[in-house]
């Protein structure tokens, strides 16, 4: 099994960077969640193709060379304790060829982001990298800042307080039993675009999945590619998170995967909604899908 790389907690006056892996940013929403951080005491760098623009599609921050060089000099670059994304969106896999993966994971700082950001998360855990699955810069001002906002604060300042991941919200029971490992996961579209990449890696532990806007019928495509793919194959235990703008999803989950007999709740705030809790994938947890708690194994920081 591959040793657990927890990142140093953050403290006030850290220097941190932010990165655009994927879509294209909006400079206002970026500025508004900017303040959040700084709140903190965090001094805030914005790398410079975060509002760079593509020239040719509107939909990616700028060029994929441009994206995945500012990551790896925010990561690489000793006065950043911390790496934010921006925005989700798309284009992390155009992008994710030109990242050295094992030398980012060779100099742990703390990595936040979800969605898109999935497909970075996913290798960086499979080396042994605990990341923060969770808002991003351009949206927390979005989030819920009694529970959200602090959740993100209390696992990068203090972790050793985070003591049930799924609260205070809570999740339901939808397979009764105990699962223990590492947890991975994160957004399910991703993570079905992984198989046959070199970057697949298929999780030995607790999983956690979220979506937004996909129909029922592509939810159930996904969660089948997975299956099929054996990417279920050493689960122990499943997080359901939001399936935003999802019809049918509740069935089809459990069609799909009540199945696999593993110890399994849903309706965790994880994903897309306004309460997005965030949650340290890649670290060792406690699932008690009977009582509805997810404990991690040890603080999400040192």
């Amino acid at each position: 099994m591959t040793d657990v790389v927890v990142p140093q907690r953050l403290r006030s006056g850290d220097r941190v960077a932010v990165v655009a892996p994927s879509g294209r940013v909006d400079a206002a929403r970026l500025d508004a969640g900017l303040v959040h951080l700084r709140s903190w005491g965090l001094e805030v760098d914005v790398m410079p193709s975060v509002l760079a623009g593509h020239e040719r599609f509107a939909y990616l921050a700028a060029d994929d060379k441009a994206r995945a060089l500012d990551l790896r000099n925010a990561w690489l670059d000793p006065r950043y304790a911390a790496v934010f994304c921006a925005r989700g969106g798309y284009g992390v896999q155009r992008m994710i060829e030109y990242v050295d993966l094992d030398e980012l994971a060779a100099v742990p700082k703390w990595f936040v982001g979800f969605s898109d950001i999935t497909a970075l998360h996913e290798p960086l855990n499979a080396r042994g990298l605990v990341t923060l699955h969770g808002p991003m810069a351009a949206a927390v001002e979005q989030l819920d800042t009694a529970v959200g906002l602090e959740r993100l604060r209390a696992l990068l300042f203090e972790p050793e307080t985070v003591t049930d991941l799924l609260a205070p919200v809570g999740a339901r029971t939808v397979v009764a039993g105990v699962a223990e490992g590492p947890l991975r996961g994160g957004n399910l579209a991703m993570l079905a675009s992984s198989v046959g990449t070199p970057t697949y890696a298929p999780p030995a532990g607790v999983v956690v999945l979220e979506d937004v806007d996909e129909a029922g019928y592509r939810v159930d495509r996904l969660l089948t590619q997975l299956l099929r793919a054996g990417w279920f194959d050493e689960v122990t235990g499943v997080v359901v998170g939001d399936f935003t703008g999802t019809q049918d999803r509740v069935e089809v989950i459990a069609e799909r995967l009540e199945p696999l007999g593993v110890p399994m709740v849903a309706g965790a705030a994880i994903g897309h909604e306004a309460l997005n809790l965030a949650v340290p994938l890649g670290l060792p947890v406690r699932l008690d899908a009977t009582a509805g708690v997810l404990t991690p194994g040890g603080p999400a920081g040192s």
